[in-house]
């Protein structure tokens, strides 16, 4: 049976991922961790905290328009969003800090992209969820707004959704 990894250890496979210039998955980077108390600035004007994502299983994602496999990941992300929104599943697409708002603003509107969008405008979310620098960075939240898995890349869907399903069933 797999062991999940430390976040620290995560961390440094990375680091040591990237220094040797390789494309990082953090398989087996995953467990029980509470997300970071952060709030995210939506398209709207509105906010939503980390608290509000507690009773539903939330996929937490940082993209840029300028990433091309967050472009290519995102229909993907659209679809599981479709998918499971009814039974309790929730999305946050968290722009970039470097992505100029107006870029942001315009991906969503001609994609309709049916979830909550955040602009990072100062950061401070990246920071507070790892110091997350590369995109994708996706991350997946459980009920209890605990991290359960990490994805540095495009995740593998179908395992994801197998995850989303498992995570859905539990009380």
């Amino acid at each position: 049976m797999k062991k999940n990894l430390p976040v620290a250890v995560c961390r440094m496979v990375l680091a040591g991922a990237l220094a040797l210039g390789g494309a990082a998955f953090l398989a087996g980077c995953s467990g029980a961790q509470a997300a970071p108390e952060s709030t995210f600035v939506l398209l709207d004007g509105s906010k939503q905290t980390t608290a509000d994502l507690k009773g539903k299983v939330t996929l937490v994602n940082f993209w840029a328009t300028s990433c091309v496999t967050c472009v290519v990941e995102m229909p993907k992300v659209i679809s599981t969003y479709n998918k499971y929104k009814s039974q309790g599943y929730d999305t946050v697409a968290v722009a970039m800090r470097y992505d100029p708002p107006s870029y942001v603003v315009n991906y969503a509107d001609t994609r309709k992209l049916p979830f909550k969008v955040a602009i990072d405008n100062t950061g401070a979310n990246a920071k507070a969820w790892g110091d997350v620098q590369l995109t994708p960075t996706t991350y997946l939240v459980n009920k209890r707004g605990e991290i359960v898995k990490q994805y540095v890349g495009e995740p593998d869907f179908v395992a994801l959704h197998l995850l989303i399903e498992k995570l859905l069933a539990e009380s």
